[in-house]
């Protein structure tokens, strides 16, 4: 795996290298400070992970991320930072990145790697608690735009609010093998991987 990290703190992303290069699957190929060293290196290296931060001088790493992933939809970027804050969150979804850590949870860092280059997104607890609130209620999410049946809508709904198969199964009154039938339904019809890549979608659908 080559990795692609960017820090606006020389010493911070000398750490990470050091910390991530311990997994001998990962390739550290190039270190940056700021956006435009993101894009740059991006191009020159093309990474399977780009592992950044967000808040940086000049090109935020939002920015970079979005000018990377316009001109390469698939890249994998994964933020690395200190600031769990509502508009970062709302961007980084909305741009597609695959995830979104909190810095100081160093143990998480490799897995999250891991997993992202896997093709699956990493949204910590705290952020995925925050999602439902930080985007607006009054809005509504119409399944139908998106060839989802009146009870498919209902399933995604509940998933998005965090319920089981088991509890969706109880509050729509169905079987939970109706309930999976219906999520992996709806996975195929939206071009989906998973439950959390489902609620994210619901969320910034609305």
């Amino acid at each position: 795996m080559k990795l692609l990290i960017i820090d606006d703190d020389s010493l911070v992303a000398l750490s990470l290298k050091t910390i991530l290069s311990q997994d001998r699957d990962i390739e550290v190929t190039a270190l940056g400070n700021s956006g435009e060293d993101a894009i740059m290196l991006y191009e020159k290296h093309h990474p399977d992970v780009l592992l950044m931060d967000i808040r940086m001088k000049g090109i935020t790493g939002i920015e970079a991320g979005e000018q990377i992933i316009a001109r390469h939809p698939d890249a994998k970027i994964l933020y690395l930072t200190t600031f769990n804050d509502d508009e970062y969150i709302a961007k980084a979804l909305a741009m597609g990145a695959k995830g979104y850590i909190i810095k100081q949870d160093y143990e998480a860092i490799l897995p999250a790697v891991r997993t992202v280059y896997g093709g699956q997104t990493v949204y910590g607890n705290d952020v995925m608690k925050k999602i439902p609130d930080m985007l607006s209620p009054k809005l509504t999410f119409d399944g139908n735009e998106y060839g989802l049946t009146e009870q498919e809508t209902q399933v995604v709904e509940a998933v998005a609010r965090g319920l089981s198969n088991k509890e969706i199964a109880d509050e729509l009154c169905l079987s939970e093998g109706t309930v999976r039938n219906y999520i992996s339904n709806i996975l195929r019809k939206l071009d989906l991987r998973d439950r959390t890549n489902l609620a994210i979608f619901y969320y910034t659908h609305k």
